[in-house]
């Protein structure tokens, strides 16, 4: 049996084990694949098995790949597969649906705290000097802010939202949560369900954590940041395109938005003309938050588990069935 994987450095740039893959047959592992069809085509060769992280494999690839039987998207989004051009073809697609909860939750408090205290900015200033020439015992250059008793609204209340919000409350935030189904069950004094213009109307923190599809895509734009409180923060670690970027730089350069912290952009790697890199009070992360080695082998090892499953003959974890 060939194995490819087109895409595999950012999963394991080498602290990671492939072998539960390579057990099954022959195994090429790239780096990275140029997207051009042409090219992922010739990286596939005449695989019946082939693993993609941010490849594309639309439907001129797919229909040119007659051995291909099974693609492992090596993330939870799957938007890079024609899923429909796979069914028809009789080829299975599955995800990792759940691997990332807890290091994306973390990395949102992350960004939150850092636009509170501005703990980098701050080092940097004791290592230039500027302490060290201070007149007092301490200094601060940025506003300092306590979250205890503000409100924190999630857009998005599945598993990573529900983790982040659990992590916030011990922080004494307050969560309102909008999602597609409401759950009472998960409510409490200190979180409950509103509808999407209370969440804009009512919080502090606005922070993103719903999936990127039609409804969701340029969620927060001019209109929706209008409804919100003068010196909002907005954190993004779901998908770029939730956000209109010019909307958002506008917005913190106005003042409008006092803070916003994103992990994701619209085109990765970033261009060099997002309007986000110039904007004031932006803090812009490189799509790190899932990238704990912690979360990575969780992520290998249900892509291991979703190939077993599928070779002997009951799989898992399909997003084309």
């Amino acid at each position: 049996m060939k194995i490819v994987v087109l895409d595999g450095y950012t999963l394991n740039p080498g602290d990671l084990s492939w072998d539960g893959i390579k057990q099954h047959g022959t195994c090429a592992i790239h780096d990275r694949t140029n997207f051009a069809p042409e090219a992922v085509l010739d990286a596939i060769g005449d695989a019946e098995i082939v693993f993609t992280n941010k490849t594309p494999l639309p439907k001129q690839v797919l229909e040119n790949t007659p051995s291909l039987r099974y693609v492992g998207v090596l993330a939870t989004g799957y938007n890079v597969v024609d899923v429909q051009a796979a069914r028809a073809r009789g080829i299975v697609v599955t995800n990792i649906p759940t691997y990332g909860t807890a290091a994306v939750a973390q990395y949102t408090m992350a960004l939150l705290l850092e636009m509170c205290h501005h703990v980098g900015d701050h080092s940097e200033e004791v290592k230039k000097g500027t302490w060290t020439k201070g007149p007092d015992f301490c200094f601060w250059k940025y506003p300092l802010i306590e979250l205890a008793g503000k409100t924190m609204g999630i857009i998005g209340f599945g598993r990573i939202g529900q983790a982040t919000a659990k992590i916030a409350q011990g922080f004494g935030l307050d969560i309102l949560a909008c999602d597609r189904e409401s759950n009472p069950t998960r409510e409490s004094e200190t979180c409950k369900y509103v509808s999407l213009d209370e969440l804009y109307s009512q919080s502090d923190i606005v922070s993103l954590h719903c999936p990127l599809v039609e409804g969701t895509e340029g969620i927060i734009n001019k209109s929706s940041i209008a409804k919100m409180k003068s010196g909002v923060m907005i954190i993004n670690t779901s998908r770029g395109p939730l956000v209109v970027e010019q909307d958002l730089a506008d917005a913190l350069n106005s003042g409008k938005v006092a803070g916003a912290a994103v992990d994701v952009v619209s085109k990765e790697p970033i261009a060099a003309d997002n309007p986000l890199i110039k904007a004031k009070n932006c803090i812009i992360t490189p799509h790190i938050a899932w990238a704990p080695k912690e979360s990575r082998s969780r992520l290998m090892e249900t892509a291991v588990n979703n190939l077993n499953a599928f070779l002997s003959g009951a799989p898992v974890n399909v997003v084309n069935g």
